[in-house]
């Protein structure tokens, strides 16, 4: 089955965010994400960016999270955001295999693939969960939807990329030029 498209709402009276997940076909699966698994999910995915060879074989931390920062705006110019989903009003209704009530997410799981896919899983306590494949330009597409649906969330909570360490200061020590 291919991805079509994944929509997150901040549901105020749940104080969750809702990420409906619609898969080609006619399926539908939706899911919680809670403040707390979504610290876990941000991090999961910090590094499966992380973990592409560009970046891992660069020798300083400020040239590592230089590529990472190009990599990620360079996806996200592949990835194409829209702001209403093109459901048709007679549109049949969607099939739920894993049920019409959201799934709370407790668990999750993310690991590369050789083909430099990225694997994540959106599991529940127990039962069947979402199991996403996504490629470089979805993956950095996605951390840009749940970064929007954070803010808006109001959780006092900010997802950012890595930031390159401080240059130390020099002051007034004398510099050697080579």
């Amino acid at each position: 089955m291919k991805l079509e498209r994944i929509r997150i709402d901040f549901d105020m009276e749940q104080d969750r965010l809702l990420m409906v997940v619609l898969v080609d076909g006619g399926s539908e699966v939706r899911l919680w994400l809670t403040r707390r698994c979504v610290k876990r999910f941000w991090m999961a995915m910090i590094k499966m960016a992380e973990f592409k060879p560009e970046i891992q074989l660069q020798t300083t931390p400020e040239a590592r999270t230089a590529v990472l920062q190009f990599q990620h705006e360079k996806a996200l110019r592949e990835v194409k955001f829209s702001q209403t989903p093109p459901e048709a009003p007679s549109a049949p209704p969607r099939v739920q295999p894993l049920g019409p009530e959201p799934l709370l997410v407790t668990r999750i799981q993310a690991r590369r693939e050789p083909d430099g896919r990225s694997l994540l899983a959106l599991l529940p306590t127990d039962g069947q969960g979402a199991h996403l494949t996504l490629s470089e330009s979805l993956l950095h597409g996605l951390m840009r939807l749940v970064q929007q649906s954070v803010a808006k969330a109001e959780w006092d909570m900010t997802l950012e990329l890595p930031k390159a360490p401080p240059m130390p200061d020099m002051g007034e020590t004398e510099r050697v030029l080579n």
